[in-house]
């Protein structure tokens, strides 16, 4: 009967996913995890903030068109790519930077083998793990996108301003439960956020009050200091955990129960009874957050992923093999 059950088992994997192997580059780049500890490590200790961004380039990468490097492509004059894209404007240039040194350092020693959106995600696990979170596996052979398109990422990407009620709909519409959504909002837990993203919760938010009342009235105040002329300097940008913001753990979660979250769509996860509970478990078991959320980042990983003539490995991570008109 040990047959017939494991090949049930195959059965229930995803085609696409089941190319995908850990060690898919053994043979044809041996040298995969070494380059890439090293351009990793090298990147992120000369610029700390790397780690954040990098998780932010392989989410909104994911959430669009699934995990296939296509928020990578450059726009051109017969292509508007999914950088341009308003959401997508804030994205770290750090983040390409390590996606550009790690390709250009693997083409150096096993040309046209390996795929940009391999090295975002194996890039970003390295990431999350080289700052205390937790490490989990990426499976690799992922061939990247063939289509970007600025047009496609509309309503793909959970906004800051965000409803819980629409956060869950973007995240269930790509097969994801209530509890992976808010394990995945744990990621931040490190990172930054522009001002404007959050300043209708600091700024003349009613009549009533001048911020919004669910969040801690100092903390408000000390936002309001720091993003004073936010309309003319629009990169300014804060902390999205203000206590360990350079360190992956739990205190995002801490923080929420605070009234010290800062975007909408955190303060949301607090007080919808649906996700409430979550954030209160991940506020005070650290392990099980870990556990959850990698288990939540290698589904994600796997999302929509291009394998065989679905997609191409590229030349370059910023535009197609061939010219698209």
């Amino acid at each position: 009967m040990a047959f017939p059950l494991l090949f049930l088992l195959f059965l229930s994997i995803p085609l696409s996913e089941s190319k995908l192997s850990i060690d898919y580059y053994k043979k044809t780049c041996p040298d995969f995890d070494k380059i890439m500890s090293e351009v990793v490590r090298s990147k992120q200790i000369a610029n700390p903030t790397t780690a954040a961004g990098t998780l932010r380039l392989f989410f909104h990468d994911c959430m669009v068109e699934g995990c296939d490097a296509s928020v990578l492509i450059s726009t051109n004059s017969f292509n508007k790519a999914e950088r341009e894209a308003d959401i997508n404007f804030s994205l770290a240039g750090d983040a390409f930077d390590l996606i550009v040194r790690a390709k250009t350092a693997l083409e150096l020693t096993c040309p046209g083998i390996v795929s940009c959106s391999d090295i975002l995600a194996q890039a970003t696990r390295n990431l999350i793990n080289m700052v205390g979170g937790p490490y989990y596996n990426v499976r690799l052979g992922r061939k990247d996108g063939l289509v970007s398109l600025a047009s496609l990422v509309d309503r793909q990407i959970p906004r800051s301003n965000m409803s819980s009620n629409q956060m869950i709909s973007v995240f269930a519409a790509k097969g994801f439960t209530i509890q992976e959504m808010v394990a995945l909002n744990g990621a931040h837990t490190v990172g930054f956020s522009p001002c404007k993203e959050f300043s209708d919760r600091i700024f003349h938010y009613s009549k009533k009050s001048p911020s919004d009342p669910a969040m801690y009235p100092k903390f408000a105040e000390a936002l309001r200091k720091i993003c004073a002329n936010y309309t003319k300097d629009p990169t300014m940008s804060v902390f999205n955990d203000v206590m360990t913001p350079g360190k992956f753990d739990n205190m995002y979660f801490q923080n929420l129960q605070k009234g010290l979250g800062l975007l909408a769509s955190d303060q949301a996860l607090v007080t919808d009874p649906r996700t409430k509970p979550f954030v209160d478990l991940y506020a005070s078991n650290q392990a099980k957050f870990f556990q959850d959320f990698a288990h939540a980042m290698e589904k994600l990983s796997v999302y929509g992923i291009k394998t065989g003539h679905k997609g191409e490995v590229r030349h370059r991570c910023d535009a197609f093999n061939k010219l698209k008109a």
